[in-house]
């Protein structure tokens, strides 16, 4: 009876564990800033040593006030992202930023992040945004926003940003909660995958013939991050 009261809290306590560990790591100290010039790997980045810690660690001058040029790409939009990588002070802090310009007809296309949920805000301008929920349901939902609404995207969901003015730009921003959410741009990962996924594969799971496939593989998928 002990043994089994053993492993049955065993197994609760890898259920907690898992959990804990399912996103970003939380913070056991008031910062890890992270240490970019270590060859360690682990989870995320190792921490530097306290003592050399300065305040630049926790800063960028991003510019984030400035438009930025999104006649770059084929999708008429650029996201400048705010991440552990360019801010060595959000390691373990389980928090970016993105700062999105669209231009007229410009989108953020069908993309998902794996590990973040996002809430963006827009700053100026109207975008349609939406996103799909998981198998099988597959539901679409979506919604027009205007300058200072808000809205959310679940972590893991398909979702994208169209701005609909064929005349002015918009700008939102946007929170993810994680460090380094990732991004996986839909049309690029399926379209414009190295080497190319097979054509039969593709022309069945779409239901189109081989040459519709090959043609969309021939396309040059931008990336729209910066």
């Amino acid at each position: 009876m002990a043994s089994s009261s053993f492993f049955l809290i065993i197994a609760l306590l890898s259920g907690v564990s898992w959990q804990a560990t399912a996103s970003d790591p939380s913070p056991l100290q008031d910062f890890c800033v992270a240490d970019n010039s270590s060859h360690v790997l682990v989870n995320g980045f190792v921490c530097k040593d306290p003592k050399d810690v300065k305040a630049e660690d926790f800063f960028l001058a991003a510019k984030l006030d400035m438009p930025r040029d999104t006649k770059m790409n084929n999708v008429g939009s650029n996201v400048t992202l705010i991440n552990v990588m360019r801010i060595p002070g959000l390691n373990t802090l389980g928090i970016s930023l993105a700062r999105i310009d669209y231009g007229p007809l410009g989108e953020n296309p069908p993309h998902t992040h794996p590990r973040a949920t996002e809430i963006l805000t827009v700053l100026e301008g109207t975008l349609y945004v939406g996103f799909v929920t998981s198998n099988p349901d597959n539901k679409f939902l979506s919604k027009v926003l205007n300058k200072g609404d808000v809205f959310v995207f679940p972590e893991g969901l398909i979702h994208f940003q169209f701005n609909p003015n064929p005349y002015k730009p918009a700008v939102a921003i946007a929170a993810l909660s994680s460090q380094n959410p990732g991004a996986i741009t839909i049309a690029n990962a399926v379209f414009g995958s190295k080497p190319m996924i097979s054509d039969d594969v593709l022309a069945k799971a779409f239901q189109v013939d081989k040459k519709t496939v090959d043609w969309l593989q021939s396309q040059f998928w931008a990336d729209n991050h910066n």
